[in-house]
Formats: C-alpha cells, structure tokens, sequence
C-alpha cells in the first residue's frame, strides 16, 4: 500500500479487512477540516483507487466523531485572495467529483456529526452512503457568500428532488441523519455505535461480489451524473466567480466570529 498511497500523507489509510481500503478524514481539533494538501489528495485518491487491484471497495469515514467541517477557513480566504490558488482549487474540485464518479469501485460513506463542504461531497458521491443520527449534513456555501458549487448542483436534485434541494442548498438548512435518509439524500440512517460495523459489512459484501458485474451496474448508474456534468461545471464556476466577490470576505469573518452575515 506505501507504494501505492504513499502521495496521500494528509489522508489516514488502513486496512481494515481484505479487499478495502478506508479513508479516514482526520484534522484534530478542526473537526476533520480539509486544508491545502489534503483537499489535492481528495481528488486524486480515486485516480490511485480505480488502478490498484488491492481494492476492491474503499470506505470513507471522519475521526473522532465527525466527518468533516468543510474547507479550512484559510484555504478559503487564499482562494478568495490568491490566483493561483483560485486556480489550482478550482481544477482539484472539479478533478474530485469526475474522478469519484469515474472511480470503478464502489465506495461507502460511514457519516457521522459535521459534514461539510468537500468531506459532504465524497460523503453524497459515494456508492452507498450510511449516516447516524447525529450526523449534521450542511452545504454551507450561500452562507459563506459563495454559490453552492462543490457537487451539490449536480448529486442533490437527484438524491433528494429539485425542491429539496433549494430549500436545503439556498438556505444552509442542515439535515440529521434521520431527515437524510427520510428524504433520499443517504443511503441508511444507522444507529450510531453500529456505523462502522455496518459500513465494513457491507464493504465485504461488496468485496465479495462479481467486480466486473458491480463496476459496470456503477458506470451505468452514473451516466445520470454524468449527464448533469453541465449543470455543475456551471455552479462550480459561478462559485469561484463569487470567490473574487466582496461577500466572501463577509461570509468568512462571520464564520470566524460565529455570528450570522450580514451582506
């Protein structure tokens, strides 16, 4: 696995039953943030994933309670202020979800307390997707004075309905666990202590089945994401548009001092 992963220093990588890998989110003390290495990572693990005969399914999950917080705070005011982070970010998000959707294994989601920002996207891309119901689903980007780029545009109004989704996307409304799997955005809704029984269950299901059967029910299940690619090249446009706008800068500090917007 070192040769193979050994790029992926800010990802946890391990083992945990024959055929899987699992990834662990883990930024101790920012609630699993993803910061400027990690987020390049984020993309390209599923590049490394979809060539190493070693996997066969990969897990995702967050350390110590959450999932992830969203993007570091400072990661977003270098791509508000610097162009050449504007730019590179723009290309690693935009490689994160193709390459998930391209990724040929099948990948599961253990979610549990904050999901935010690119760990909610691999967390809504994912093949099956399990949230407790303490997990807290938000896609935080028009409180931040951002369009809701990312992957929302594109996986949302299919998981969930057109009307979910802006009432959920427009107004950051998060949704637990129990409302996610209620509504069609996760999978199963899974009590809490059982999620990483459960999502290494059905890893070894997964594992266990006809690969080439499996990855190609995959490749054909995503050609309806693929068909919304339009959609969300244009939101993931438009939300790095609005990165050199004023209203980020607002949105941040307010995220900073924990008080609401005022734009």
């Amino acid at each position: 696995m070192a040769d193979a992963y050994g790029q992926f220093t800010s990802l946890d990588l391990d083992r945990p039953q024959e055929w899987t890998l699992r990834i662990t989110l883990s930024t101790p003390g920012k609630l699993n943030a993803v910061g400027h290495d990690a987020h390049g990572q984020l993309a390209e693990i599923w590049r490394a994933v979809d060539r190493d005969p070693e996997t066969r399914v990969v897990v995702v999950r967050g350390a110590d309670g959450a999932f992830s917080a969203g993007g570091d705070l400072g990661l977003v005011e270098d791509i508000a202020n610097d162009w050449e982070t504007r730019l590179r970010v723009f290309h690693e998000a935009r490689d994160l979800v193709y390459n998930m959707v391209d990724c040929r294994k099948p990948v599961v989601a253990a979610i549990d307390g904050p999901c935010v920002g690119a760990g909610l996207a691999v967390a809504l891309l994912a093949d099956i997707s399990l949230a407790a119901p303490t997990a807290r689903i938000v896609d935080g980007h028009t409180r931040l004075g951002v369009a809701a780029g990312d992957h929302a545009v594109l996986v949302w109004p299919l998981l969930c309905g057109l009307a979910k989704a802006k009432y959920h996307l427009l107004l950051c409304e998060p949704v637990d666990g129990v409302e996610a799997e209620r509504i069609g955005l996760v999978s199963l809704c899974i009590p809490a202590d059982e999620l990483e029984s459960r999502s290494l269950e059905i890893a070894a299901r997964l594992a266990s089945g006809s690969q080439t059967a499996l990855q190609h029910t995959k490749l054909a299940l995503n050609n309806w994401l693929r068909a919304a690619g339009p959609a969300f090249d244009a939101s993931l446009a438009l939300e790095f548009l609005d990165m050199t706008g004023p209203d980020v800068v607002e949105g941040v500090a307010a995220v900073r001092d924990k008080r609401p917007p005022s734009f």
